[in-house]
């Protein structure tokens, strides 16, 4: 990378997440410790709900929220087609069929007018996908979950510190889902966390991410005056009495377990939430500022109920520009070392989806659409008013160049 180039992000990372992370390695608990009962801990008490599993990835706790909400073979989940795949993926893991609902072009997030035409028998739960972080529509889909009795499975892994109509994201419906990459508001290198108030519903995850072990009748991480941690037997800090239940299973589980160093980080960094927010919000801001005269430019659209903690800040071009002129926009942008992107190819036309289901260009007119035309610019908290400038000059530029060539 130049020293001169923009990268599309980059993590917020201060000497506090490298000293709680050495100090975690001085600990000699690297697994299965009080970072990760911590991290648990400032999650529920910012989202406000009663338990959370920290998991090696969102993609991971969403798989386990499926699995723990009884989706199998021959059941199908409503879900949107604009979105990063891991979100349709997990649905494939536990042998469902992804159903689409298409997305409403202000949001970006499913039409919720179009959301109940889907629902069919076979509809075992609803996975709504907070899309760029905008928590709009949740609460509806929550009234049509609970209309039809069917549990409403939120995707909040891009939407950490955002709220609608007063309530956190993660609070909406049976269970939600953070993902912590490091291109997310807050990150753990890799790393997930499943937020729910039902305690069923967490007890079940937390033994599905250790390889289906039960789940410890004390809180992890603690031993019993007098015992001896087991050491050497994939479980530092289990209790020699407990052994036997360490090497149990009591159902099919996965290694999906959250480390300490990463936890350690995820503890850093939730401290720092509140300021990582605000900074992110000045670069929102400015961005914002600087394009709004731009024409055949569509900024992102936050409702007046909704708040966002800005996970990307994605642009799109109107419907004017084809897929080509955004590419070639976006490929005159990275001439300048500018990391711009396009967010997101539509998961229906991906050749694994379109091989498996036979989906085509028009099965989703808005998200085909608006998945053309988007562009991601950079964006992360440390981006300096200078770069803000010159992404923003460099933008203009590209599509003014665009106009000229389409004459």
């Amino acid at each position: 990378m130049s020293v001169h180039e923009i990268p599309l992000s980059k993590p917020d990372i201060t000497d506090l997440e490298i000293d709680l992370v050495v100090k975690t390695l001085r600990s000699g608990r690297l697994s299965i410790g009080p970072m990760q009962e911590l991290f648990e801990k400032m999650t529920t008490a910012r989202v406000g709900r009663e338990h959370a599993v920290a998991c090696s990835s969102g993609t991971a706790g969403l798989h386990m929220a499926l699995l723990a909400l009884g989706v199998g073979p021959g059941d199908e989940v409503i879900t949107t087609p604009f979105s990063f795949i891991a979100s349709s993926n997990v649905i494939l893991y536990v042998g469902a069929k992804p159903v689409f609902v298409d997305i409403c072009p202000k949001s970006l997030n499913m039409d919720p007018s179009k959301l109940e035409a889907a629902i069919t028998p076979r509809t075992k739960a609803i996975l709504a996908v907070e899309t760029f972080g905008n928590p709009m529509h949740m609460e509806t889909y929550e009234q049509i979950a609970a209309r039809h009795e069917i549990p409403l499975v939120e995707d909040c892994c891009e939407a950490l510190g955002c709220s609608r109509k007063g309530r956190q994201a993660g609070s909406f419906g049976r269970v939600g889902v953070f993902g912590f990459y490091p291109n997310k508001q807050i990150t753990t290198g890799e790393g997930g966390m499943i937020v729910t108030d039902d305690k069923r519903l967490a007890d079940l995850c937390r033994s599905l991410r250790s390889q289906g072990r039960p789940v410890p009748t004390m809180p992890q991480g603690t031993v019993p005056a007098g015992s001896t941690p087991a050491v050497g037997m994939g479980g530092p800090g289990v209790a020699a009495s407990h052994l036997g239940s360490w090497l149990t299973h009591e159902r099919l589980g996965y290694n999906y377990r959250l480390s300490e160093l990463h936890a350690a980080l995820g503890v850093a960094q939730m401290k720092r939430l509140n300021e990582i927010i605000e900074r992110r919000q000045k670069v929102a801001t400015a961005y914002t500022q600087r394009l709004l005269d731009v024409p055949d430019v569509i900024l992102p659209t936050v409702d007046q109920d909704s708040v966002m903690s800005w996970f990307v800040y994605v642009v799109r071009l109107s419907a004017e520009y084809t897929r080509q002129e955004r590419d070639e926009v976006i490929a005159g942008m990275r001439r300048h070392e500018i990391g711009a992107a396009d967010y997101f190819p539509c998961i229906h036309l991906q050749p694994f989806y379109r091989e498996r289901f036979g989906y085509a260009p028009g099965d989703y007119p808005i998200a085909e659409s608006v998945s053309a035309r988007t562009i991601a610019l950079p964006f992360f908290g440390s981006l300096r008013e200078d770069e803000i400038d010159f992404v923003c000059r460099t933008f203009r530029h590209m599509v003014d160049r665009q106009n000229i060539t389409r004459g």
